[in-house]
């Protein structure tokens, strides 16, 4: 059982607000890949659920200034407020760098690395519910950690195929770019994980 169990769970509650806000959004960015038609709607929807997740982190850093006595050490509860908002930036940046850069057919790769921060947003979301008793927290991390290293694989790949095949110069850097940035949205969520197994460790 977690040392921090027994005391005030609004911190609890919070995150796991941040985390379902956080699913919304990485749903919205399959949405937007799989049809890309809509996409101005799918982006817009993205901004929108990303400023919210600005509000809720910043809700959570008002309220630790404010807390005397937190759940978890202060540092922690900075650091997983900080690296879940980040996950949402990341995708908020993919989703602006299809406008920005006018990308109208986006590599394959795109959609196949949004479903893998979905699938590590939905772990994120799990891994925040069960954060006050434990739970399976250390294996929902794990997968987070296997997710962010499928995610290296696809898009090594497909930034190896866009230098082989793409022969537009500029097509080929807002592409990769476009790689990049939802890669590193899965290196973020991994960040996330990294953030909740100390949590755990230092409580259990």
């Amino acid at each position: 059982m977690l040392g921090f169990i027994r005391k005030d769970p609004t911190f609890f509650d919070m995150f796991s607000e941040i985390a379902r806000n956080l699913v919304g959004g990485s749903r919205a960015l399959v949405e937007l890949f799989d049809d890309y038609q809509a996409r101005e709607t799918k982006t817009a929807e993205i901004k929108r659920i990303e400023h919210v997740g600005d509000e809720l982190t910043h809700s959570v850093l008002r309220k630790l200034n404010q807390t005397f006595i937190t759940p978890f050490d202060r540092e922690d509860i900075h650091h997983l407020a900080s690296s879940l908002d980040d996950v949402l930036d990341f995708m908020n940046a993919a989703a602006e760098r299809t406008w920005m850069y006018k990308i109208s057919d986006p590599p394959p790769a795109a959609a196949k690395l949004s479903k893998l921060v979905f699938a590590q947003c939905e772990e994120l979301g799990q891994a925040v519910a069960h954060l006050r008793n434990n739970g399976d927290v250390i294996e929902r991390c794990i997968e987070i950690k296997r997710l962010e290293n499928a995610a290296d694989n696809v898009s090594r790949e497909a930034i190896g195929k866009l230098f082989d095949g793409e022969k537009d110069a500029l097509t080929l850097i807002k592409c990769k770019e476009l790689l990049e940035v939802l890669e590193t949205a899965t290196d973020k969520a991994e960040d996330a994980a990294n953030v909740l197994e100390t949590v755990i460790l230092k409580n259990t």
